[in-house]
């Protein structure tokens, strides 16, 4: 199981592949909040949702001073099916080397209806402009998530 993030820790630099195959760097948004969260699998109804709530809450997210990146362990085709299928506006980039989601604490052993395996573990960050960890959520759930995370950086 890698190591999970804290508050005032350096978030993990990472340059991945976006849908589209254009590579997308955190060090990219030095200078704004950026909110990285880590799903499973694109078009799996939970991280659909999901992503369709970070999609509908984008502009409030950004005119918060918020960019919003997803990550998943997908290659850029699928994501780019995802996206097309679903009309999803937010940053969506893949790791299926799971190099970046180890780093962060995203990938290790979780339960899933009642067994302990061996995945991604549903995970979002808030990172601040210096590049710092300034909130780490673990284990969310996937429906109403985004909502929560709005009431919580009281936006």
């Amino acid at each position: 199981m890698s190591a999970r993030l804290s508050p005032g820790d350096a978030a993990p630099a990472f340059t991945l592949p976006d849908a589209d195959g254009k590579p997308v760097s955190l060090g990219d948004h030095l200078g704004r909040k950026v909110i990285v969260y880590f799903y499973p699998a694109a078009l799996t109804p939970g991280c659909t949702k999901q992503a369709c709530d970070f999609t509908d809450n984008l502009a409030v997210l950004a005119e918060a001073g918020y960019d919003v990146i997803g990550v998943s362990p997908d290659k850029p085709e699928k994501l780019a099916k995802f996206r097309e299928k679903e009309h999803l506006k937010v940053t969506l980039v893949g790791d299926p080397e799971k190099e970046v989601l180890q780093a962060w604490g995203a990938f290790g052993e979780k339960t899933m209806y009642g067994k302990t395996v061996t995945g991604v573990i549903r995970s979002t960050f808030v990172v601040d402009e210096q590049g710092k960890v300034e909130h780490a959520f673990y284990n969310v759930r996937a429906t109403g998530h985004v909502a929560k995370l709005i009431k919580d950086l009281k936006i």
